[in-house]
This record gives C-alpha cells, structure tokens and sequence, in this order.
C-alpha cells in the first residue's frame, strides 16, 4: 500500500490554543485517505517552539539545546495529533511517538497512520518530512501551513507579494538561497527539504487545509503550490 508523507505546520495545531475544528477537519481527511493510503504525519512545534526557543537563545543557550527543545515541542504536537485521530474509532493511530526512520517504519506495520515530530536536531519538521519521504521511497510530500501556498514575499508583511501556483526546483532553490535560517524559524521548507526533493526529484506540494489535503491525494482541483 502506497504511503502519504505529510508534513502539519505546528502553527495550524495550536495557532494561540489548540485548534479543534482543524483537528476534526484533519481527522476527517485521514479517515478518507486511509481507506487506500498508509499516512505518515510530521508535526511542527509551531509558536510553542518559537517562544520557548527565543526565551532560550535570550539566555545564552547554544544552538543544540534550544534545538532539543524544539524537537520536544513538536512531539507534544504528534502526540495531540496522534491521540485525537485515534480517538474517532477510524484511524488506527500510533499510541508511542517514534524517534527514528526505523520506529515509523515499524510502527506502519501496525497502524495506517503515524504521527511523528522532530527525530534529530539540525533539521525543522519539514526537513525531516522529506527524509522520511525518502526514507519511505514516497514520490511526493504535502506540506500543510497556515498561508495557501508559495508567494513572492511573505504575504502577511507584503500586499504586493504574489501567489505562485507552480514553480521548478530550481526556482525554489534559488529562493532558499536568500533564507537565513536558525532555530524556530517559520518558512514554508528548510534547506535539507529543498534538497532532497530537489536532489530526489520530489514532488512538493504546499497547501492550506485539510480540505486541499485530501484533494491533492485524491487527484482532485486544489489551492496551493506544486513545487516540481
């Protein structure tokens, strides 16, 4: 059975509090996808992250350490996640949050979905969706975020930014190449994403919703960005 590799932006779980009518909305698309796919989900640490990093890099914390704490935000994240989609009666759900390449593939033995977080420091949730991607021999992975796609500019800061429906890998990279990244940061991919996909050819597809979720999968007419 072939697997989804999606990749849920920890600022759309909990964006000030934790957001249930996206986990109803998200486990109603998962219960559709898992009558023909295996499903694994990689949650970010979102503003939870964000905050707790910032109040560690103002006390001096290097890098790894507030990296550590990151990745245990988006743990607690896979957790909620993971939970909340058992608890429908549907979806057979990981009731451990697995730590490695190897504890996902294990673990999609017994379930049809996974959910995961961080697995390493160096890498956001994005990075590390596209190394289970690759881990997994997936041809394509979704990105869910809280904007519809990929602009031009940040579309919150920028009224004149624009919205790109496709763009090449090369087109992505050369993007990337203006991003200076660091712990906690919020773009649509990090670097190690961008590689991958770009290296491995990969799909990437970055939308807004678990509506456009399932109809990416499902082949249908949806809003986001296709990155190819």
């Amino acid at each position: 059975m072939k697997t989804i590799v999606v990749s849920v932006g920890g600022s759309i779980i909990v964006p000030d509090k934790v957001d249930y009518a996206f986990l109803l909305s998200l486990r109603k698309a998962v219960e559709a996808i898992a009558k023909k796919y295996k499903i694994v989900i990689c949650t970010g640490g979102g503003r939870t992250a964000r905050e707790y990093i910032s109040a560690l890099r103002k006390a001096g914390a290097g890098n790894h350490t507030q990296d550590i704490v990151g990745i245990d935000a988006t743990r607690l994240n896979a957790r909620l996640v993971a939970s909340f989609l058992s608890a429908g009666k549907k979806v057979k759900a990981n009731a451990e949050i697995p730590k490695s390449l190897g504890d996902i593939k294990e673990l999609l033995q017994v379930n049809n979905c996974v959910v995961c977080g961080g697995l390493g420091p160096g890498k956001t949730s994005d990075g590390t969706t596209a190394e289970i991607a690759e881990y997994l021999g997936a041809d394509t992975i979704y990105n869910m975020t809280n904007v519809k796609g990929l602009y031009t500019k940040d579309p919150r800061k920028h009224r004149d930014a624009k919205f790109l429906p496709l763009i090449s890998h090369e087109g992505f990279h050369d993007m990337m190449a203006k991003v200076k990244e660091k712990p906690g940061q919020h773009f649509v991919l990090d670097s190690e994403a961008e590689r991958i996909t770009r290296e491995k050819n990969m799909e990437v597809i970055i939308l807004k919703g678990a509506c456009n979720l399932q109809k990416a999968v499902e082949g249908k007419k949806f809003e986001g960005t296709v990155i190819e």
